[in-house]
Formats: C-alpha cells, structure tokens, sequence
C-alpha cells in the first residue's frame, strides 16, 4: 500500500498517472501486474476523484475515519430496542453524527481525525447539497 499512495494522493491527474508508471516499473509492479492492471482499466473511474480536495480525499481512502463514524452510529443505535417514529429513529444518528463534529471536552480525543477539515471541504465542494448550521 505505502508505494501505492503516490498514487491516490497526487496533486493532479498526471501526477498520478506518473506515478502508477512509476511503480510499474518498478520490483513491485513487475512482480504484482495484476495491481498495475485493475488501476489500469478503473482509470476512467479512479480520476474523477483527483478532483477533490485532499481532505475530501483522505475521508475516501481512510478507512480508520469512516470505520471511526460508523462505530459511533452502530453504538447510538445498538441499545435501543425500537423507536416509536421515523422522526425519533433518525434522531438518534443525527445527535450522534453532531457528537462526533463538536465532541464534548472529555471526548475531544476520540473525534474521528481531520474531521472538521473534512467537513468544511465537503461544505465547500457540495453547498448545494450541504448546509452547516
């Protein structure tokens, strides 16, 4: 993975191009073609994505925040048996989606890295689809 983030993690498309020559090239890529074949044939699909921010980017690629979220979701919902409406059901991963933005002072360690950053990049790429309150 580590000769692979030169990769996901260029500035530009031809940055990132380059660098999946480069690692063809390389001991690895001789040794594992399929990798340089599967990144080959997703590239339509893979450059859309060099077109966000970087931290929009790390939220895509990092599992650990995406992991750290729905762990924070899974244990909002998993004591509660039932919920008397639709309203009260989606409040709950609501509050806790809120939580997890503007954590409580004994919480503040445990807020997914990078979050608010990421946020205030999506805020900024998606406005018409975001609004931060």
């Amino acid at each position: 993975m580590p000769a692979l983030k030169a990769i996901y993690t260029a500035p530009t498309e031809a940055a990132a191009e380059q660098a999946l020559d480069a690692f063809e090239a390389s001991e690895l890529g001789e040794r594992y073609r399929a990798i340089v074949r599967t990144w080959r044939s997703a590239w339509p699909e893979f450059t859309p994505y060099l077109a966000f921010p970087p931290a929009i980017r790390t939220v895509v690629y990092s599992t650990n925040m995406v992991e750290s979220i729905n762990s924070r979701l899974r244990k909002a919902t998993r004591n509660r048996g039932h919920f008397p409406s639709e309203q009260a059901a989606l409040k709950v991963p609501y509050l806790a989606v809120c939580e997890q933005i503007n954590p409580k002072a004994r919480d503040a360690n445990h807020v997914a890295a990078h979050w608010k950053e990421a946020l205030n990049q999506f805020s900024l790429f998606f406005e018409d689809r975001l609004s931060i309150q």
